[in-house]
This record gives C-alpha cells, structure tokens and sequence, in this order.
C-alpha cells in the first residue's frame, strides 16, 4: 500500500471505527479552537482579514468569529488566522504544528454549506488532524528545519481531507484533492513573531476548502502529487521520514494544550520554573532540544507578539509571578521592561540533542553558590477530565461568563449542528 492509499483509506474511514478516546481528544480541541477564536477577534490580524473579507463581499456561507458571513474559502481563512492569532491553540509534537487551527476553520466552513452536525465537524477533524500528523511525519524533521511551517504545509493536507470527507468526495475526487494541495501548500517560519504566523494557519484552512471544492468540481490533478515523482515530499523535504511504522495507531491522541499564551516550545522550561523565585538568582541555564533554538530563543524580543518567542523574557516573567495564561500580558511594552531585560543576561540557552521537543531540564545558580536544578516534559500523560478542567479555567481566563457558556455546550454536542457551532463564533464578548 502507498503512502497515498494510506490516507485515503483514512478519509474514507466509518464513523464507528474512529476509536473512542479519539473522538474525545477532537472533541477537546474543538473547544480549544473555539475559545482561542473568540479571544482572537480583537487581534489586529482578525481585523484585516475580516475587513478584507467584507470588502471582497460573495455568498455568505460560512460564519465569521466575531460576526459577519463569508464564502466558504474566506470564512476558513479568516477564521483560521483568527484563532491562531493568540498563539495560544493546541500542539501535536509528532506534527510539529498547531493543528485545530488549519483543519477546524475549514471543517466547519464546509459542515455550514452542507447542513452537517458538529458530530460529523469532529469525525472530520480526527480524520485530517491523523493525516496532518502522517504527512508530517513523512515530510521529517528536515522539512521543519529548512525554514517550512508544518501548521501550514502538513496542515493544509489535512483541511482538504477534513473538508473533502465533508463534501462527500469519492476515492478519485479525494486523490486529486491531495494532489491539488501538493500546489497550494505553504508557509515558512520565517513568519513567527509577526502577523504571517496565524496568516500560515488561515492559509492552509482556505487551501483546504478551495482544492476540496475543486477536485469536486472534476478539476484533475497528479496521480500522488503528495508522494510521488516531483510530488510534495520530493521537493519539499531533504530526508523525507518513514511513515510505515506508525500504520495502525492513533497519533491524534498525543495532542497537547496549551495553558500558557506563547510558543508551545517554553512551556516545558515554565511548568519547570514555577514556584521559584527570581530573587537571588546569579545564572540560569536552559538546555532545551536543538530545534527550538531558532523558534523561541530571542534574545532582545521588540514587541509582545515576540516575547512569546524569547526564553530569557519567559524565564524571568515565571520567575517573578507574572501571569503568562493571559494573552493580555504579551504587551509591547513588556518587551522593553528593563528589570526582564536585565535578568534575560543571566540566563543560558542551549540546545541539547538527547531532549525530546516537550522537555527541558536546567539549573539555577544562586548568588550564594548554591545550585537548584529544574526539569520538566511535557509528554507525561493527563486525563481527559483534568484537561477538561484546565480548558474552563482557561476559557474563564479568556472569556469570563462567555468561556463557561462554550464549555456548557459540550455537554450536547453530539445533538448540535454546524450552524450552533457558528452561533458561538459570531458572538463578541
């Protein structure tokens, strides 16, 4: 079997056969997406792309977070950016990306236009939230390290499997989907920090609903523009991984959360650093895994968008007390506090090759001699019921009394539609 076939098996995939415990990770990251889009509405990206989109008018097919209708590809754009514009959404370590953010937009875009209920939404997002995770794992670590956003490349493969299961495509019209988004994928790091960043996230989600829409349409595509000569894997990896030993499993159910608003690459070093105190401290040394180095190691970051990328200003912000779960903290004029700016020397970051991408291990000298070490991974497992948890604190956090009304409404979620979904995108706090 071809990687090709692989994934459209997975596509064509029953209902019944998506496993139990995997339909509650989609389930939980649906109201992760959802919480993360409503607190995003106010960014100024959000505000671009909405006006954007009403200025280009069309059908309004499709709901907006934080008002308005668009069609269907528009709506997956803005709605992507939109909830990625925190930097605060869900993570797949093995994908090395944010997944909800380039699959839901799409997923739910489509379930609008074809009457389907949040169910067949969730079904949909485990099934191209799994071939995300695939693609990215074919594609290898080379590909995240030349520069690619697998947010946005991996991602977008699966918003158009995720969209495409909801359109009802056959095996061909799916086949040429993927091979149609072998042309359309992308998206580089060089974006983080910036308004690109999320811009990646809506990208992929529009790619998705416009190739699923076309391939259903009867536009022709490669035979496997993904895995195939002069495919997606050919010129966009130098040392594409192999795929084949995961066959049976269920990566989905790996995702991670986030309860810090910046990168998910500083969050194993703050979970280790919490409950220390950043007084009397002489030096801190940060041993994180290599890739991070060029992600999340700024040194002098400019503005609040770049603090969620700097260990040094992280570091001292646990240290102190600050309040990293807030997205409102990440202010400009945080990147110019000089007490952050002064402790940001003390501490020493390198890579370290034996640590996986969700640990960090460290030590903290104190200015009497004494050394306290630190450690923290972030892979240890958490029960659906504490993430659950943590999601409303977070959602309180973000939202106040609109937060606990999202939460609410996954107690009934397998009796809503897509169009109560898109109700609670279009409401503003």
């Amino acid at each position: 079997m071809t990687g090709l076939d692989a994934l459209l098996d997975l596509a064509e995939l029953p209902a019944a056969q998506i496993p139990e415990p995997t339909r509650d990770i989609a389930r939980l990251s649906l109201m992760d997406w959802l919480l993360c889009g409503r607190a995003g509405v106010d960014e100024p990206v959000s505000s671009i792309l909405r006006n954007m989109a009403d200025s280009e008018g069309g059908t309004p097919q499709s709901a907006l977070f934080g008002g308005g209708r668009a069609p269907a590809r528009m709506a997956a754009l803005v709605n992507g950016a939109t909830s990625h514009a925190l930097d605060y959404d869900d993570t797949h370590f093995a994908h090395v990306g944010h997944l909800s953010v380039g699959i839901y937009p799409a997923a739910l875009a489509v379930a609008e236009t074809e009457n389907h209920d949040a169910d067949a939404v969730c079904n949909a997002f485990a099934v191209g939230g799994e071939a995300a995770i695939r693609v990215g794992l074919a594609l290898g670590r080379a590909h995240y390290e030349r520069g690619f956003h697998q947010t946005a490349t991996a991602g977008a493969f699966g918003a158009t499997i995720a969209a495409g299961r909801l359109m009802g495509l056959s095996r061909d019209q799916m086949r040429a989907a993927i091979g149609l988004c072998a042309t359309r994928a992308t998206g580089l790091r060089c974006q983080f920090g910036t308004m690109g960043k999320p811009y990646n996230a809506g990208v992929a989600a529009a790619a998705g609903v416009e190739c699923a829409h076309l391939a259903k349409a009867g536009m022709t595509a490669p035979d496997d523009g993904l895995f195939g000569g002069n495919g997606y894997l050919a010129t966009h990896s130098d040392a594409p991984g192999d795929i084949d030993a995961v066959q049976g499993v269920w990566l989905l159910d790996d995702m991670k959360y986030k309860f810090h608003a910046c990168c998910h690459g500083t969050h194993a070093m703050i979970e280790a650093l919490t409950g220390h105190d950043i007084n009397g401290i002489a030096a801190l040394r940060l041993r994180t895994n290599p890739r991070w180095l060029t992600v999340c190691d700024l040194k002098t970051p400019r503005t609040g968008l770049e603090v969620k990328f700097s260990y040094a200003w992280l570091a001292g912000m646990t240290l102190r007390g600050d309040s990293t779960g807030s997205d409102k903290a990440y202010t400009d004029a945080l990147a110019r506090d000089p007490a952050l700016a002064e402790f940001a020397r003390c501490v020493e970051v390198t890579g370290d090759s034996t640590l996986t991408d969700m640990q960090a291990k460290g030590e903290i000298q104190m200015q009497d001699g004494s050394i306290h070490v630190f450690a923290h991974d972030l892979a240890a497992p958490i029960p659906v019921n504490e993430v659950m948890h943590s999601l409303r604190s977070k959602a309180r956090a973000l939202l106040g009394q609109s937060g606990d009304t999202i939460c609410d409404k996954f107690s009934t979620l397998n009796t809503a539609k897509a169009v109560d979904l898109a109700a609670l995108m279009e409401q503003r706090t």
